[in-house]
């Protein structure tokens, strides 16, 4: 008997691209920002992840000039061939809420996102992961804890998405 789909949801920003730092040659904002490395395991994660899911999509709430350099950024670092995830599978909007509608659209059953407010609006998604969050964000958003996995490392969240 085949199982019900499970469909990934990953968010980009702090979660497979470095957030933003001081050095001018390394962060996205800056005008090298080809050279931001992506967070360490993400691509090989989610490459061995491929077979647990039914389709993986990368979300992202961004601007237009930031859409443009992630969109760069992913070619770049041969993103769609490394990790098999189609350019398709790439979906933008600009408010974090519009994660909510863009998850549910897609039927996605994981997200995994580096901001507590994000994982709160999307109800439609059973299993949620906090990935490597700031102690503000926590605090902010603390009410929402008891309903994600809180996860420091790729390895870490690849060994949970793999289990349930």
């Amino acid at each position: 008997m085949i199982g019900p789909m499970r469909r990934l949801g990953v968010d980009i920003g702090g979660v497979l691209i470095e957030p933003a730092d001081e050095d001018a040659d390394t962060s996205f904002f800056g005008a090298h920002y080809l050279r931001t490395p992506a967070v360490d395991g993400a691509f090989e994660a989610l490459a061995a992840l491929g077979p647990a899911f039914d389709e993986v999509h990368l979300v992202s709430k961004c601007g237009e000039a930031t859409e443009r350099r992630t969109r760069e950024w992913l070619a770049h670092h041969d993103f769609a061939t490394r990790t098999g995830i189609p350019v398709e599978r790439l979906h933008f909007c600009r408010t974090r809420p519009d994660k909510a509608p863009i998850a549910r659209r897609l039927g996605l059953t994981h997200f995994v996102d580096d901001r507590l407010e994000v994982l709160g609006y999307l109800d439609s998604v059973p299993h949620r992961y906090l990935f490597r969050p700031r102690p503000a964000e926590v605090a902010a958003h603390a009410g929402l804890l008891p309903r994600v996995h809180r996860v420091e490392s790729w390895p870490e969240l690849a060994a949970l998405l793999r289990a349930g």
